[in-house]
């Protein structure tokens, strides 16, 4: 007998309702009132509807248990990139087909996953439940690419360290082997095989998706594993904050940067970075910046990881630079060898 969640609901209690009124569903059709404005991010709408369905919730005294891509809006991690599930609804989890959530008129998308009672939900009201952040990981594998996967494995690290419901006192290392530990523990799953390959990748302590994209980059040209986050000894800023680094190979004092738009927007930002960097090269540190533009293709990203690979031959690193990348798969096929 399959397991039953304690947040699951027989079907005939949802179908005789609609959680959500017809005038709020998320609609795919030509009502401008539900199509997004070019100022209004699908994301933003997301999250509106998610506060509606809040709202219906406590009215009904009805119990929803949100997984997968929802689940991350929630829990404020970046969406997958290239997740082939429709991100315009609203994805909910049951135990069991018996026990699906079954809405009229609503954006609601139901999911099975067996493993529902070993979840350790996140409470976000007293009637709507988000699935803990190992699951959802574990049920988009079937979902995403294993680039992607590993991406998300960070983000999904990082998010849960810097909130304290969810870090339970755990550092982003500890984190780190918990989720290594889940999914050694977790009976079979569609997408294990995806999960596996990806944690010798995952990195604990990665700021941002484009850091943990420009890591796997440069990692598929043969060149070693940086250090993520890297603390610079002894150098603080005018305010007396650590210098810190994105990646950095620290023996050779060679770093990369991440600029996301806002370092050239912001001033604010602009003069911590300058104010960074110089003190970067007083001290013989060689900094690359990395855009947007250093991931745009195949060709970019080779003539970045190139002269990354060049600066770090010339402080004396020893490694086999490749000049066409290796597949991300065979990367992880490579650490797990390594591993074995």
């Amino acid at each position: 007998m399959m397991p039953v969640s304690a947040y699951d609901l027989p079907p005939e209690d949802w179908e005789t309702e609609s959680m959500i009124p017809p005038a709020t569903a998320v609609s795919s059709g030509s009502d401008s009132a539900m199509t997004p404005s070019m100022s209004e991010s699908l994301d933003q709408r997301k999250r509106e509807t998610i506060a509606r369905c809040i709202e219906e919730a406590k009215r009904l005294n009805k119990k929803l248990l949100f997984g997968m891509t929802t689940s991350l809006v929630l829990q404020s991690v970046p969406l997958p990139v290239d997740c082939d599930l429709d991100e315009s609804l609203l994805h909910t989890v049951s135990s069991a087909k018996n026990k699906r959530i079954r809405v009229k008129n609503s954006p609601l998308c139901t999911h099975i996953w067996k493993h529902v009672a070993r979840a350790g939900v996140v409470e976000i009201s007293r009637n709507v439940y988000a699935l803990d952040l190992f699951h959802t990981w574990a049920q988009l594998s079937a979902h995403v690419s294993l680039r992607t996967l590993i991406v998300l494995g960070d983000a999904i690290i990082t998010a849960m360290s810097r909130q304290p419901a969810l870090s339970q006192g755990r550092d982003a290392v500890t984190i780190y082997h918990d989720l290594i530990r889940f999914v050694e523990e977790l009976p079979h799953f569609k997408g294990r095989t995806m999960c596996v390959r990806a944690l010798p990748l995952i990195m604990p302590g990665v700021d941002s998706p484009k850091e943990s994209e420009e890591r796997l980059s440069l990692l598929t040209h043969g060149i070693p594993q940086p250090v993520v986050n890297y603390v610079v000894p002894d150098m603080i800023f005018r305010s007396g904050a650590p210098v810190t680094l994105d990646l950095a190979w620290p023996e050779f004092k060679v770093a990369i940067e991440y600029d996301g738009d806002h370092h050239r927007t912001n001033k604010t930002q602009w003069r911590r970075d300058q104010e960074k960097r110089s003190k970067l090269v007083a001290r013989q540190w060689i900094t690359f910046v990395a855009t947007a533009a250093n991931l745009a293709d195949e060709a970019a990203c080779a003539e970045f990881s190139f002269n990354v690979a060049r600066a770090l031959a010339l402080r004396g690193a020893v490694f086999d630079f490749q000049v066409i990348a290796m597949s991300i798969e065979q990367l992880a096929e490579t650490r797990l060898r390594r591993q074995g």
